[in-house]
């Protein structure tokens, strides 16, 4: 096969990774900076240009598409999806995970755990608002926050409405969740692969850090999934229409419950602390896909 992996940089390790197993499995690679391809629309016709050449013999692509650019990115790669191009994250799984509130709506309807979450406009309704959660301590999270950026906990009334004041007067869009205070500063990534779990880690957050985030200081172990982590993860991302997810998982008293649901995860950590060869399960997948029943498939909700 043809493999475009859709990338800003080479050198990335998860772009590196992917371009290794899939010429490891016999296939040739491209890595393209997918904010230098530019696009003909014309009618019957569609194609990428990518430094003057016509991106036409691709069989696959991966979209490693960054969060500040998932508008150009997803165009692109729903551009290869009219080019009748296999992708294991379509454009609009992409966009549905990058929407934080659009994404836990979804999976609140289908019946996926969740924290109990709160979201509002107006700082006069912030009182009903806490409410709704239960009260604080409460956890307020920017919707274009990534790594933990913009993540804020609130353990008082006070604390809470001058955080959301806060945010909302600089006309940030915020979510407003429960405290899952068990967890103990600690979340389970669960990468999935198709309709499987792959591999798995807990990642424990530094002393006196709430959030887990190992670009924060967060430790990675690996960790056994109940079957009910299992599965939640497993649907959380066909839900979403994502094929290739990092779902991340609270351990809550009532169960697991789903923080976010990543379309580009990343390898270093979990294949490191696993040591389990994600990048070749990928490419696997991607093998057993092309040309197969999930080529032209789009199987998670319509939203």
């Amino acid at each position: 096969m043809k493999i475009a992996i859709l990338s800003r940089d080479a050198s990335l390790y998860s772009t590196s990774r992917l371009r290794e197993a899939a010429e490891q499995r016999g296939h040739e690679v491209q890595v393209v900076d997918y904010l230098r391809c530019y696009m003909n629309i014309t009618s019957s016709r569609p194609h990428v240009v990518y430094h003057g050449s016509d991106l036409m013999d691709v069989d696959a692509i991966i979209p490693r598409i960054g969060a500040s650019n998932t508008f150009y990115g997803t165009a692109v790669v729903r551009q290869f999806e009219m080019m009748g191009v296999f992708t294991p994250n379509r454009s609009q799984a992409i966009s549905r995970s990058r929407d934080k509130l659009r994404s836990m709506q979804i999976l609140a309807a289908k019946g996926i755990g969740l924290p109990i979450t709160g979201f509002g406009h107006s700082i006069k309704d912030i009182e009903g608002l806490l409410e709704v959660i239960g009260g604080p301590p409460v956890v307020v999270k920017m919707l274009e926050g990534t790594q933990g950026i913009g993540v804020v906990l609130a353990d008082t009334p006070a604390a809470a409405r001058s955080v959301i004041e806060a945010f909302r007067g600089l006309d940030v869009n915020i979510l407003v969740q429960e405290f899952v205070k068990e967890a103990e500063g600690a979340d389970i990534r669960a990468f999935v692969v198709g309709n499987r779990v792959v591999a798995a880690m807990k990642r424990q957050g530094a002393p006196g850090e709430f959030r887990s985030n190992l670009h924060r200081g967060g430790k990675a172990t690996k960790i056994k999934l109940t079957p009910k982590e299992r599965s939640t993860a497993v649907r959380a991302a066909a839900i979403l229409g994502l094929k290739v997810a990092g779902v991340d998982i609270l351990r809550s008293r009532r169960g697991p419950v789903v923080l976010e649901v990543n379309s580009s995860p990343g390898l270093e950590g979990i294949e490191r602390t696993t040591e389990i060869d994600v990048a070749d399960s990928i490419i696997a997948y991607i093998e057993r896909s092309v040309g197969g029943a999930d080529k032209k498939s789009e199987t998670a909700s319509p939203y």
